[in-house]
């Protein structure tokens, strides 16, 4: 019989590690429900709706894994909207903002960060405000230097949390700026199908931990890459995240294809590759997973549904299983990697609530500048 989740977590860690972040992966379909009933109970989506349609671009700006919600949002916003939608890390905005901000039409940027106070997206919303230009804000916490900075705020309090890096909240925002983007298109159909991806999620998450915790115990991985293309790139790239915040441990990240010029030089038995994989995508991703499975690597493939190739290629596979079009399926596919970097981090001695060199909320001081995870 499999062990519950929180027998999985005590078995792997004779202290409290990790107890923050164990509860934030395993309450995120509960968030999810909470915070777009919370926005559809307050009518904050339509007003957003009603204050900033008609832009002919957005901007979806952030640090680490905010600026990876940029990714995964700004392709998600042009698949819904229609609309182009880009991503920066909010550095670039600070050193190289003419790149951005040149184009000669109506852009909306949109600023992301979980506490509201990280100090680079908190200079670019000066900046943007000093140019007179309309920003929307997005954060979990209340109350912050964010809101005073931003001409409206999109506010996720159930999705704030206690440990140091973004699991749920990552997720929640995400789920957020889809729902945001389905209201501007008036895509009603949209909005429910990212309402009706709770159930499945308990589901997957009642035996998932389990089986990531056994699968960790078993290897002994050096090297780790993470794969995807379209709309998981940037959820490829915060499944490397999670690896290296949570288990101090060195993960990559590529476009799926793109691995296979120079960087498969790499790949061995002892070298874990992640495949996120793309419905759209899909012929052309499983074709380059069973490739490095020839070469001798050992492979993670996250999927809505796999045929026998998939099965065939994968050592671990994970299948969502969930219904509605692929971009309102995004935001699930980060939970394996989340799992993945908790349970390393555990095997390895690491407490993930608190990893080394890492405070919860990058705030800058004037001539020390201190490292952090969002």
């Amino acid at each position: 019989m499999s062990k519950s989740p929180s027998n999985v977590h005590a078995s792997n860690n004779g202290s409290n590690n990790g107890a923050y972040t164990i509860s934030e992966i395993l309450t995120q379909p509960l968030c999810w429900t909470t915070s777009l009933g919370d926005l559809q109970t307050s009518g904050l989506l339509t007003k957003l709706k009603d204050n900033f349609q008609g832009a002919q671009e957005w901007l979806f700006i952030g640090c680490g894994s905010s600026f990876y919600i940029a990714q995964a949002a700004a392709f998600s916003w042009t698949e819904i909207t229609g609309v182009r939608a880009r991503a920066f890390p909010a550095s670039e905005l600070i050193l190289f903002p003419e790149n951005a901000l040149a184009a000669r039409k109506t852009y909306v940027p949109v600023l992301i960060s979980r506490s509201g106070r990280t100090s680079e997206v908190l200079r670019v919303a000066e900046q943007l405000k000093k140019r007179g230009i309309k920003t929307l804000g997005i954060s979990c916490t209340p109350g912050q230097p964010l809101e005073s900075l931003v001409s409206e705020m999109l506010l996720l309090p159930a999705a704030d949390e206690q440990s140091t890096v973004m699991t749920r909240s990552f997720s929640t925002m995400l789920l957020a700026l889809q729902a945001l983007a389905a209201t501007i298109a008036g895509q009603a159909e949209f909005l429910q199908h990212l309402k009706q991806l709770t159930p499945p999620v308990e589901k997957l998450l009642s035996s998932l931990p389990a089986r990531v915790n056994d699968f960790v115990n078993l290897h002994d991985f050096e090297d780790y890459v993470c794969l995807g293309q379209g709309p998981l790139y940037g959820i490829a790239c915060e499944v490397a995240l999670k690896l290296t915040e949570m288990s101090v441990s060195y993960g990559q990240v590529f476009h799926t294809l793109e691995f296979r010029h120079g960087p498969k030089s790499i790949v061995s038995p002892q070298t874990l590759i992640t495949f996120l994989l793309s419905e759209r995508g899909y012929l052309a991703e499983v074709e380059a997973m069973e490739e490095i499975k020839k070469l001798g690597g050992t492979t993670l493939a996250i999927t809505n549904q796999a045929e026998e190739r998939a099965k065939a290629a994968a050592d671990f596979l994970v299948e969502l299983a969930l219904d509605g079009p692929e971009i309102s399926r995004v935001a699930p596919y980060v939970i394996t990697g989340q799992l993945l970097g908790l349970y390393t981090g555990l095997k390895k001695g690491h407490d993930p609530d608190h990893p080394r060199n890492l405070s919860r909320v990058v705030i800058l001081e004037e001539e020390s500048p201190e490292r952090a995870a969002l």
